[in-house]
């Protein structure tokens, strides 16, 4: 049986499907139609800590499903902006785990992500896909990966 390992920006997906569907991503539906590909033997999501209870049970379901969480501090700049960037902290993870597994699949449409997938093929020679919002993945992290996933309605709550 092929190992997976599962990495999803949170951000990215939250603000993603809301923007194109204006609906949130629907982990457990996702989840179930991953199992049957493989065993998932890690699935880290990506967030932002910001200590709103919504929030928290958000956290909790994600954990409920099989998820560990990763969470970085809010930060609010003084012009108004936020910063919370995971992609490094996503990148790391994903060059050890290549190692390690047969999949990797990310949830995201950073195409920041797309030269990270094309490392990991070449080097580790592992299968890459990834999920995302069509109108709102970037071309080249499409390209990118092995097999891309339209983010559409079946997979939404």
């Amino acid at each position: 049986m092929k190992k997976i390992a599962i990495f999803v920006d949170v951000q990215n997906i939250y603000y993603t499907t809301r923007q194109a569907y204006s609906r949130q991503f629907n982990y457990r539906k996702f989840w179930d139609r991953v199992r049957y590909e493989g065993d998932i033997v890690s699935a880290t999501a990506y967030a932002i800590q910001r200590n709103d209870n919504q929030q928290i049970k958000f956290q909790d379901a994600l954990k409920h499903i099989g998820f560990t969480i990763k969470l970085k501090p809010y930060i609010q700049r003084s012009d108004g902006s936020a910063k919370g960037d995971w992609d490094v902290g996503i990148t790391i993870d994903v060059m050890e785990a290549a190692k390690e597994v047969d999949t990797v699949i990310l949830l995201s449409g950073d195409g920041d992500f797309d030269l990270l997938l094309k490392k990991i093929s070449s080097d580790y020679g592992v299968t890459t896909q990834v999920y995302g919002v069509p109108s709102l993945t970037a071309n080249s992290l499409v390209d990118s990966a092995t097999t891309y996933h339209r983010i559409e309605q079946d997979l939404l709550m």
